[in-house]
């Protein structure tokens, strides 16, 4: 089914210390549904997704735990974020630890050639640091302390007293890049979006850079420099390096030269990161820069965006124990505009999961399969002419198919399942409309209750195969009840972009029984 294309899109790799929330679950959603229709497209899909395990905030922790950076690591990569791959139904395909031996060990091939390139030097570093971070703070966001604070130099997204550190540290010379990166962002204008990011990385570049220090000396837990293994190597110069040690830098040319550049999806608090200095890192050595970063917007809880500190975290399974991984995905994908800042609420949540995946998709499915057996035994019925209200449905189902598919390319997921949506709502009216029930009464009418009720099923297999990438589970009870795997193949098997086409389902086809998609739920428990 391979068409040749080559689809290769990342997560963030997600700092192991923290405890996995909705807004890491955000990122992992938007980027598995691209993977899923861009695989279901026959495209040579690979989706990546991982943890940061390096740096001086894992160190620490894992001293006051009384264990070993590497065991308190392993521990959170086995407790907290395999799981949460498996509460939201990931389907990555691989996943990358910075402490992987095939990432570290080409963490400092790149860098030994960027030395031997120039583009490295050593050099005295004196800077207020944040240990929370990772990170040299520049002036705009140190501010005054308050509190028990007064007096000290804080972080000003932690809040915390950032601390003095003067040492010997290398340099990358990222001040060469600032003219090439202004020329990337305006001769390929897709590289950072949305807009509102790619005019912020513009705006922040055009002030001129610096070079950026990326090791150091006072502590050991991180990838050796490789020709001076007093200094470890800065955690987001290594984090950033697992784009493309995963995919064979260093070791393997032939997957490496197929799969990258990929795209990123990043929250947008680390956009300057992976749209500045990830790119003139690459440029430095020669590879080229990734396809695109896309910088989405944050998920806000009572108008505050989530953190630990706050306890305005939501942990994923607090959702999807009450409503199932497939209406976390639905939600999270469509009622927020990919790219902004969307907000969160359970009332929300229950609502839409009530009028668009219970009432409108579910229940389209059951009285569908529910009609074809009590008037058919279960068997499709074959169609009669079509009348101008049936092609309708199948103008209404081609268009959304294309505009569907139209809306993944420019990363707009909530357009996609709008579109789709449109094929949802126009079957539940057309059967309003058609009333099957009324024409079953007359043997007169026969031909075209046959019509009507190919029709409606028909549009369910589109609607099966265009959801399976947002909401598998439920798709894939639908393709068994539709009783369409002997002829047509599994779901996940369904060419995506010709899902539209009309006329897939085979009369005769027998169907099977379908429990409720979307059960009930007493909105008590969801409170």
């Amino acid at each position: 089914m391979s068409s040749g294309r080559s689809f290769y899109v990342t997560t963030p790799i997600f700092y192991v210390n923290d405890a996995p929330h909705i807004g890491h679950a955000y990122t992992e959603v938007a980027a598995d549904m691209l993977a899923r229709w861009h695989r279901q497209s026959g495209d040579d899909t690979w989706s990546l997704t991982g943890t940061d395990e390096h740096g001086e905030k894992i160190l620490r922790t894992a001293t006051a735990n009384g264990t070993t950076p590497q065991e308190w690591a392993d521990k959170l990569v086995r407790e907290s974020w395999i799981p949460l791959l498996e509460t939201i139904d990931i389907s990555n395909d691989d996943f990358i630890r910075t402490t992987d031996e095939r990432h570290e060990k080409n963490v400092q091939v790149f860098l030994q050639k960027l030395y031997d390139d120039g583009f490295i030097y050593s050099g005295e570093y004196s800077g207020l640091y944040c240990v929370g971070c990772e990170e040299f703070k520049p002036e705009s966001e140190v501010v005054d302390g308050t509190g028990e604070f007064a007096g000290q130099k804080v972080c000003a997204i932690h809040s915390k007293p950032l601390e003095r550190l003067e040492e010997k540290n290398y340099f990358f010379r990222m001040s060469d890049f600032s003219q090439r990166l202004l020329d990337l962002y305006e001769q390929n204008p897709e590289f950072v979006q949305p807009e509102s990011a790619r005019n912020e990385v513009i705006q922040f570049v055009r002030q001129g850079l610096n070079d950026l220090s990326i090791s150091r000396s006072s502590f050991d837990w991180g990838v050796k420099v490789p020709w001076d293994d007093s200094h470890v190597v800065y955690v987001w110069f290594d984090a950033l390096l697992n784009y493309i040690t995963a995919v064979g830098y260093g070791q393997d040319d032939a997957t490496f030269e197929s799969r990258w550049p990929g795209m990123h999806l990043v929250g947008k608090d680390i956009l300057r990161f992976h749209a500045v200095i990830w790119p003139a890192m690459l440029m430095a050595a020669g590879l080229p820069v990734p396809h695109r970063v896309f910088g989405h917007g944050w998920l806000l809880v009572g108008g505050e965006k989530m953190s630990k500190s706050k306890l305005t975290g939501i942990a994923p399974h607090e959702i999807t124990d009450t409503f199932g991984s497939d209406a976390f995905r639905y939600y999270f994908m469509s009622a927020i505009h990919f790219g902004q800042d969307g907000s969160f609420s359970w009332e929300d949540l229950s609502a839409r999961y009530q009028a668009e995946l219970a009432n409108g998709f579910g229940n389209l499915a059951s009285r569908t399969l529910a009609m074809i057996t009590r008037y058919y035994d279960g068997v499709v019925p074959a169609p009669a002419e079509y009348t101008e209200a049936d092609l309708n449905v199948q103008r209404v189902v081609a268009e959304a198919v294309a505009n569907a598919d139209a809306a993944i390319e420019k990363i707009a997921l909530h357009e996609s399942l709008a579109a789709i949506w449109t094929v949802v709502e126009e079957l539940n009216g057309y059967i309003t409309v058609q009333e099957p029930w009324a024409l079953a009464k007359d043997e007169a009418n026969r031909e075209r209750l046959n019509t009507v009720l190919y029709t409606v099923a028909e549009g369910l297999r589109a609607l099966a195969v265009v959801l399976s990438p947002t909401i598998p589970k439920a798709t894939t009870k639908l393709w068994t009840a539709l009783g369409v795997e002997d002829s047509l193949g599994a779901l996940t098997a369904q060419p995506i972009r010709s899902a539209g086409v009309w006329g897939q389902l085979v009369p005769g086809t027998t169907v099977g029984a379908l429990e409720a998609l979307f059960p009930r739920i007493e909105t008590t428990n969801a409170e």
